[in-house]
């Protein structure tokens, strides 16, 4: 992509009003646009991110069994009754009458979608177990939205619902989830807890929260410096130097200001037996579906992303997410054209820029876009090329196949 029909341009300075990084550093880079408060576009590079975040969740989704599918965002009032949730979820739902006085919420959620699917279609035990996602836009009427794109009240989530024959199964598909979104985390590039968490009026059992470390977020939770023991501060009933309750050996830390960037609930039985939704068990008997609900926010890992990797120049990705592969600097003698066809044909994504303006506009955009490998063409690098990577100082010449080698 030539960096002259980028849409739209980068920005000098960050928008009014804009307090945290990610709000700052993404809208200055031309990853994003605000709307109204809560409401953001993701523009063709933020795009190009989400689109990157989401196919890493897919690949892990899919590993466990899950069937991707895409639901309806305009849910009936009479569905939302079943549970109960129309009254209890007034403070958040976006509630609208179409010209006939009939009633619609917005989703903030799909669980009464999902069981109504399930119990149009599961008849036997033979039908169970069923794990299907989408990813979706989710409505929530947030009394203050801020943080950038970390809390919007219009947003991007990723949701997986798995139906079970019994308690057990359900338990052990919970795992699999468990492991499932920590080798996404993992493949994201995330310093993060699994995080016990309340069940809330759905389960006696904790839910999980993964929370991201280091991140300018709004959660706390303690955990374990020696074991994997995490709990937020709701359910913690201890203090920061406590001896670890499950290990024994390590002691107890505060984590403040993180970022919860996904969860997972064990749901229980309470949506099959409000909606009516049952199979015939082997011995011919009839039970209520057991089910769980997992979460994970693409443009919420995006923002958390640059809340934990950027400097006071610009973004930082990594090469799981960048929106590029290489930035491709273009200076005075530089045969930035034949470079950028040449890295093309290796299949390599380049952003070129071919601008005319001065090197030092050409490279503090380079920092600003936070692309991690930066290449440079000039009457000063000959037949080389300059390879540097985002977030060090040093850079070294190399030649077009050396340089291919280590992009790939």
């Amino acid at each position: 992509m030539k960096q002259s029909q980028i849409f739209p341009k980068t920005r000098k300075e960050a928008p009014k009003g804009a307090e945290s990084i990610n709000h700052k550093l993404l809208v200055r880079a031309g990853f994003i646009d605000q709307l109204m408060a809560g409401s953001w576009t993701l523009l063709p590079m933020g795009f190009k991110v989400v689109q990157k975040i989401n196919q890493i969740i897919r690949e892990e989704m899919n590993a466990i069994g899950g069937q991707e599918m895409l639901m309806p965002l305009l849910h009936p009032k009479e569905i939302w009754n079943e549970t109960g949730r129309w009254d209890k979820a007034d403070e958040i739902m976006y509630k609208l009458k179409d010209s006939r006085e009939k009633e619609y919420a917005l989703s903030f959620t799909h669980e009464e979608i999902v069981m109504d699917l399930l119990r149009k279609n599961i008849r036997s035990y033979t039908d169970l177990p069923v794990s299907v996602y989408h990813f979706s836009t989710k409505f929530r009427n947030e009394p203050r939205a801020r943080s950038g794109i970390l809390r919007g009240r219009e947003f991007m989530m990723k949701d997986l619902y798995s139906a079970h024959i019994s308690e057990e199964d359900l338990m052990k598909y919970y795992e699999k989830v468990k492991e499932a979104y920590s080798k996404i985390f993992r493949r994201l590039g995330f310093n993060f807890k699994v995080v016990e968490a309340s069940g809330g009026v759905f389960t006696d059992k904790f839910t999980h929260e993964f929370q991201v470390l280091d991140a300018n977020g709004e959660d706390t939770f303690y955990y374990c410096d020696k074991c994997d023991f995490a709990q937020n501060k709701e359910i913690f009933a201890g203090k920061t130097g406590d001896i670890c309750p499950k290990c024994r050996k390590g002691y107890i830390k505060e984590a403040d200001k993180t970022v919860e960037v996904g969860n997972i609930f064990p749901l229980g039985t309470w949506y099959a037996e409000r909606m009516r939704v049952y199979f015939i068990d082997r011995d011919g008997g009839k039970k209520p579906v057991w089910f769980g609900s997992y979460g994970i926010g693409p443009t919420r890992v995006m923002g958390t992303w640059v809340e934990v990797s950027h400097d006071d120049r610009g973004v930082i990705w990594n090469r799981a997410i960048s929106p590029f592969d290489v930035h491709l600097i273009e200076l005075p003698g530089g045969s930035g054209k034949d470079t950028y066809e040449k890295l093309k044909k290796e299949g390599i994504d380049v952003l070129w820029d071919d601008r005319e303006v001065s090197p030092g506009e050409k490279f503090s955009d380079a920092d600003l876009i936070g692309i991690p490998v930066r290449l440079v063409v000039s009457t000063k690098t000959g037949d080389k090329i300059e390879y540097k990577e985002r977030g060090s100082e040093k850079s070294e010449l190399l030649g077009f196949d050396e340089v291919v080698r280590k992009l790939k």
